[in-house]
């Protein structure tokens, strides 16, 4: 039974959460997500919250329980100029951090030398920082993918799992490893054994999880970009999908922090444009919430 099935719908349906990560990073990226959320052009964001604007991002969301806004479990602090580290004050979080006390700039490293139970203490600190600033989470994900293992084979999805049933949240896990985008079938079984386990502890998951390359492409345009998003829509399987972007306004901000603020500055548009719309229309693409998932988890359905 695919996600589709379970939310309700047929088995055939494909069903689609546009989800803004990295909300909070800084004030350029809240100021493109308040306005992407108010208008509905995504579904749902997940805050940075060890990052400094994250205060704002969760005051702002928490104002307007209405909207799907999660956790994006951060432990990796990518740019040059500008970083990030563990915010649990309770406890030891060396094995998390560099020397100069920020999170790691490569997920490799978080692999190889982060401790599972300072990781799940972390995990555990930046959701309740969430709740106590006044957000209700509706979902769960991860910074750059490094609670899965893709870099070493050494994850972190166990305490990924015993925080989600702690706080009754579904994450960012996809059932699929397809064959046609790389994936080997040592991954593919991974894939299997890894939804076995969620579905085993009650943890409501994905069933495929999609995106376009964050970085400007070389000779890529907005045109050639919007090309391509729209034929990975179409390209969809049934089911429950997530589709993850990274908007924000272009700025100064922005720019001093990130290389690939062009392409920030399309995510912010591309789910605005009436192309992009259209086509999701005409291949029957309906929108779901993470709000769906959590319900499903929680029995409310």
């Amino acid at each position: 039974m695919n996600g589709a099935e379970r939310l309700g719908f047929g088995a055939d349906e494909r069903l689609l959460i546009v989800n803004a990560d990295d909300f909070g990073m800084c004030h350029s990226t809240n100021l493109g997500i308040f306005q992407l959320l108010e208008e509905g052009a995504v579904d749902s964001a997940t805050i940075m919250m060890p990052c400094g604007w994250a205060r704002e991002a969760l005051r702002w969301s928490a104002a307007r329980p209405e909207l799907n806004v999660g956790v994006h479990f951060t432990l990796t602090s990518e740019w040059e100029g500008y970083k990030w580290g563990p915010v649990g004050r309770v406890g030891d979080a060396t094995s998390l951090a560099t020397k100069e006390g920020w999170f790691p700039a490569d997920v490799r490293t978080v692999e190889s030398t982060a401790d599972p139970a300072q990781v799940r203490a972390e995990l555990i600190a930046q959701i309740e920082m969430a709740i106590a600033s006044g957000l209700e989470p509706t979902h769960l994900d991860n910074h750059m993918g490094s609670v899965y293992g893709l870099e070493t084979g050494r994850d972190f999805l166990r305490e990924v799992f015993e925080v989600c049933v702690r706080y009754r949240l579904p994450f960012r896990l996809p059932r699929k490893a397809p064959a046609n985008r790389g994936a080997t079938p040592e991954l593919q079984a991974r894939a299997a054994q890894i939804g076995a386990i969620a579905d085993a502890t009650g943890v409501s998951i994905l069933d495929d999880l999609v995106g376009l390359p964050f970085q400007k492409l070389p000779g890529e345009t907005y045109d050639s970009f919007k090309r391509d998003m729209i034929a990975l829509l179409r390209s969809l399987s049934p089911g429950v999908t997530e589709l993850i972007i990274h908007p924000s306004l272009v700025t100064d901000e922005l720019k001093a922090i990130n290389p690939h603020w062009e392409k920030r500055g399309w995510e912010m548009d591309i789910f605005r444009d009436a192309e992009v719309l259209q086509a999701m229309n005409e291949a029957s693409i309906r929108r779901v919430r993470w709000s769906d998932l959590r319900a499903l988890q929680r029995g409310e359905r």
